[in-house]
C-alpha cells in the first residue's frame, strides 16, 4: 500500500487516511480474460493505485510469450530472414485481446505503426532489440489503460521515461538509477490511476533499454520505492510461494512470510516466482511485499518482510534448485602462496565477458561456478589457453550439465545439524555432493549436484526438513 503524503489533504481525491497500492501483474496478462480479472481486482479496491504489467505470457503449455516471439522476430529481421510471418503473429495476438475487450480498432493500428516503426527506424541493432523486446509491455499497458477507462476508472498509461524511470546504458541488461527515485515521487501528483509497462527504462540520452529477463518484477519493486510504498502487490498466477518447486514435489508446503533476504537467495537459484533483481529497491526502502495470485486475489499470498518473524524459529523456509550450470576447476600446488592468483583468474573471466556464481575454494585448488550458456566453445578454449599461459596450473577442467541446490533460512547457521541434516538427505537420495559452499552468509548452504540427479535430491531434502 502506499500511504498518501500528500500535504494538501483537501485535494479532490485525497483523504487524509487514503491509502494506495502498487501492483504488478506478469504471467497472468496471457489473454482477454485475465485483463478482465486484473481489471475486477483494480476496481474492487480504490486503493489500488499504480499498475505495473508485463507482456502476455502463455494461454497453455503449447504456447509461447509475446516476448519469446519479439525476440524471434528481431532474429529473423537483423539475419535478413523472412519476418512477416512473426511480425504478423504478435499484432494478431494483441488484435485478438483488444477485440475481445472490446476496445477501439485505433488502438490495434497504432500498435501496428509503432512495430513498423520500430522495425524501420535507425538505431544500432543492440538498441533496436531492446526497443522489439519492449513492445509487448507497451502494447499491454496501453491495453490495460484503455480497458480500465472503458469500466468506468480514471486511468492513464504512462510511459516509463514519463514516470521517471532512468537507467543505466547498457542494453538488455540496463540497471536503475538512483536519481530516478526522486523522479517516480512526482507520480504522486496524479490523481489518475496510472498504468506503467515493466522491463524497460530510458537512458539520459533518451535511449529505450530493457532490463534483464523478468524486469518487469524489477520496475514494480522500483516504483514501490519511488513512492514509498507502504505495500508492494506483486500478482502472479500462483497462490503462495512454496518451499520447493512444485512440479518435483507434489502439493508441498506454502510459506506465508518471507524475508527479503532469503527471498532473494530463494529467486536467484531457481524460485520463478519472483525476478532475483527485482527486491534490491524495495529491500533498501524497506517496503513490504505480497505475493498473490490474479485468479485467487483474495488469498493472502506470501509475504516478503524486511525481519524474520520473532515467533519463527530459525532453520530452513525453502530449497531452491536450478540446473543449466558449469564449473572451472583448477587445481595448483601452494596456490594459497601465490599473490595475485585469485584476481588474475577472475580478470581473465572479466576479459571473456564471463560472470561467476560461487566460488568454492582449498587451499590447492578452486572452483568457479558459472552459467553454461556463457560458455561456448569458443569462449572456454580462449579461457583455458589464457589460464594455462598465465597461471600455469597443475589441472584444468571444465566440467558441465551442473545442478546447483539452495537451501535458505535466515539464521539457519546458529542451528545445529542443519548441514549433516542436508548432506545426510543427498546420501539417502543416492546423491553424489560435487561441492559445497556455505561461506560467511546465515541465509543459504549451496550444494553442488550433477543435473540428473536434481529432482530426487531435492524430495529427500524436502522429506527431511519438512
Amino acid at each position: 500500500m502506499i500511504k498518501n503524503n500528500n500535504k494538501n489533504t483537501n485535494k479532490p481525491g485525497c483523504e487524509g487516511n487514503r491509502y494506495e497500492s502498487s501492483q504488478i501483474w506478469g504471467s497472468s496478462l496471457a489473454n482477454a480474460t485475465q485483463i478482465r480479472k486484473v481489471g475486477s481486482i483494480i476496481q474492487n479496491d480504490n486503493k489500488r493505485k499504480y499498475v505495473i504489467v508485463s507482456a502476455p505470457g502463455k494461454r497453455d503449455e503449447n504456447d509461447q510469450k509475446i516476448t519469446d516471439l519479439l525476440i524471434q522476430l528481431g532474429d529473423l529481421y537483423f539475419s535478413n530472414k523472412p519476418y512477416i510471418h512473426m511480425k504478423e503473429a504478435i499484432l494478431s495476438r494483441f488484435q485478438e485481446i483488444i477485440m475481445d475487450l472490446q476496445l477501439s480498432s485505433d488502438l490495434t493500428n497504432e500498435l501496428e505503426q509503432s512495430l513498423r516503426h520500430i522495425l524501420e527506424c535507425n538505431l544500432p541493432i543492440a538498441y533496436k532489440r531492446d526497443y522489439l523486446k519492449a513492445f509487448g509491455e507497451d502494447s499491454t499497458a496501453k491495453i490495460m489503460s484503455l480497458y480500465l477507462e472503458e469500466i468506468g476508472l480514471h486511468a492513464k498509461y504512462v510511459n516509463p521515461q514519463d514516470a521517471g524511470i532512468v537507467v543505466s546504458d547498457e542494453p538488455g541488461n540496463a540497471r536503475i538509477l538512483s536519481e530516478s527515485l526522486d523522479k517516480i515521487q512526482l507520480l504522486r501528483e496524479r490523481e489518475e490511476i496510472l498504468v506503467i509497462p515493466g522491463f524497460f527504462g530510458y537512458t539520459k540520452e533518451g535511449n529505450l533499454l530493457t532490463f534483464s529477463r523478468g524486469g518487469s518484477d524489477i520496475t514494480g519493486s522500483i516504483i514501490a520505492a519511488g513512492l514509498q510504498a507502504e505495500l508492494y502487490e506483486n500478482f502472479t498466477d500462483v497462490d503462495f510461494v512454496y518451499v520447493v518447486n512444485p512440479s518435483i514435489v507434489n502439493q508441498p508446503k506454502k510459506i506465508a512470510t518471507l524475508t527479503y533476504k532469503e527471498m532473494r537467495e530463494l529467486s536467484y537459484a531457481g524460485f520463478s516466482v519472483f525476478h532475483d533483481e527485482a527486491l534490491m529497491p524495495a529491500f533498501k526502502a524497506k517496503i513490504p511485499v505480497a505475493i498473490k495470485n490474479t485468479n485467487n486475489p483474495s488469498n493472502p499470498g506470501t509475504h516478503v518482510i524486511a525481519e524474520k518473524p520473532i515467533a519463527r524459529k530459525s532453520g530452513i523456509v525453502g530449497v531452491a534448485s536450478d540446473k543449466g550450470f558449469s564449473s572451472l576447476y583448477i587445481s595448483k600446488y601452494l596456490m594459497n602462496r601465490e599473490l595475485g592468483f585469485g584476481r588474475k583468474l577472475l580478470q581473465i573471466l572479466e576479459e571473456e565477458n564471463i560472470s561467476f556464481e560461487h566460488v568454492p575454494s582449498g587451499i590447492d585448488d578452486l572452483s568457479v561456478i558459472m552459467r553454461s550458456h556463457q560458455l561456448t566453445d569458443a569462449k572456454i578454449e580462449s579461457i583455458t589457453n589464457k589460464i594455462n599461459t598465465q597461471l600455469q596450473p597443475d589441472t584444468l577442467k571444465v566440467q558441465h550439465h551442473l545442478a546447483m541446490i539452495m537451501i535458505v533460512g535466515e539464521g539457519m547457521m546458529n542451528t545445529i545439524g542443519i548441514a549433516q541434516k542436508a548432506t545426510s538427505a543427498l546420501t539417502k537420495a543416492n546423491v553424489n555432493i560435487m561441492m559445497i559452499n556455505q561461506g560467511s552468509s546465515e541465509v543459504s548452504m549451496m550444494f553442488g549436484i550433477m543435473d540428473h540427479d536434481l529432482d530426487c535430491a531435492v524430495k529427500s531434502l524436502y522429506e527431511t526438513f519438512f
